[in-house]
């Protein structure tokens, strides 16, 4: 019988460099596939979108009118698709988005921050141990159960304590105070937000070298400094990270807000002062969720698509930015080393 011929050890690098790159290759497809149905899924909701935005151009993005008003009319639009109603002026649901995630995120980004900081830094060891799995167990909990809490806790509350008689009187004619408002949406969300933000930022600064904040320490800068200027300075890409799915998260909750934000399509206007922070709104996600259904009425659908295409492009577009931001930083911080 012939022997097998073995492999020379000249054949073993050829070998090894094959089956890396059909690995590279594979890997490379299943990256791809999934830009390819992020991509998909933008064109899909564009297109299933367009008629709405086409009968507004760009009015679709402004002020006029009451918006539930146009909802309802384009939920009872005639079966007649030449009647189609389309009108729409989006800018109290679009603006209540931006408050409600930008404060949210905001706060969230301060607290976490900070809160990191005590934790890797300055907590003793058992209380360290007794955070952390807290952190975890409340970036687990369902949103539903905060909506929960919210509607039975937080709301009440804002409403026993903050809101006056004379506050109600004075909208009573445009809006209810009961409590569901901006405060109470923005505080949710900020502990929804919050363990995500403390858990990245945690698991980064305890990536930094002991040896750079010592250096620091040597030189006479007391701890507290030496976190600021050293730590937090080399984490900054992943502080960008939290930041991108801290509002990821908060552009797509919708059960939560849909409990807690309130029912009514209005604007919260920042020249009322205090009463800006407890008036009532609805962000573009719990409309979707409360529109759902209407989805079998074809412009109501699609118009629905349309909130969902500007949710989905907006968080596309703040995932790039922090891309680049957080390419940027990096080269910022080996350029320092």
């Amino acid at each position: 019988m012939e022997s097998a011929t073995l492999p020379t050890p000249v054949d073993q690098p050829a070998e090894e460099d094959r089956t890396n790159r059909r690995v590279e290759l594979l890997l490379g497809a299943l990256a791809s596939t999934v830009l390819l149905f992020l991509a998909g899924m933008l064109i899909f909701t564009l297109i299933k979108a367009w008629p709405s935005f086409a009968a507004n151009g760009l009015a679709w993005f402004g002020a006029g009118g009451n918006v539930d008003e146009q909802l309802a009319a384009i939920f009872n639009s005639p079966a007649d698709a030449a009647n189609f109603v389309y009108t729409l002026r989006a800018w109290p649901l679009i603006w209540a988005t931006i408050v409600v995630t930008g404060l949210s995120v905001v706060l969230a980004s301060f607290i976490g921050i900070f809160s990191s900081v005590f934790i890797v830094e300055f907590a003793p060891p058992r209380l360290q141990a007794l955070i952390e799995p807290v952190v975890k167990f409340l970036a687990a909990v369902p949103s539903v159960v905060y909506g929960l809490l919210g509607i039975l806790v937080v709301v009440p509350f804002i409403a026993d304590t903050f809101i006056t008689e004379s506050m109600r009187e004075s909208v009573r004619y445009v809006i209810q105070l009961d409590g569901t408002s901006v405060l109470a949406a923005v505080l949710i969300l900020t502990v929804m937000i919050l363990p995500i933000t403390i858990a990245i930022i945690v698991d980064s600064l305890r990536e930094v070298p002991v040896s750079w904040r010592e250096g620091a320490i040597a030189l006479g800068v007391n701890r507290w400094r030496a976190m600021v200027t050293v730590s937090l300075r080399a984490v900054r890409p992943a502080i960008v990270a939290a930041l991108v799915l801290g509002i990821a998260r908060a552009l797509g909750e919708a059960v939560m807000l849909a409990m807690v934000a309130g029912s009514i399509g209005f604007a919260p206007n920042p020249l009322d002062g205090l009463l800006f922070f407890l008036e009532p709104n609805r962000p573009l996600a719990p409309t979707i969720l409360d529109g759902e259904e209407g989805l079998s009425v074809k412009p109501f659908g699609e118009t629905m698509y349309a909130f969902g295409f500007i949710l989905l492009f907006s968080t596309a577009l703040f995932s790039l930015a922090g891309w680049i931001a957080r390419a940027s930083l990096s080269k910022t911080s080996i350029s320092a080393r």
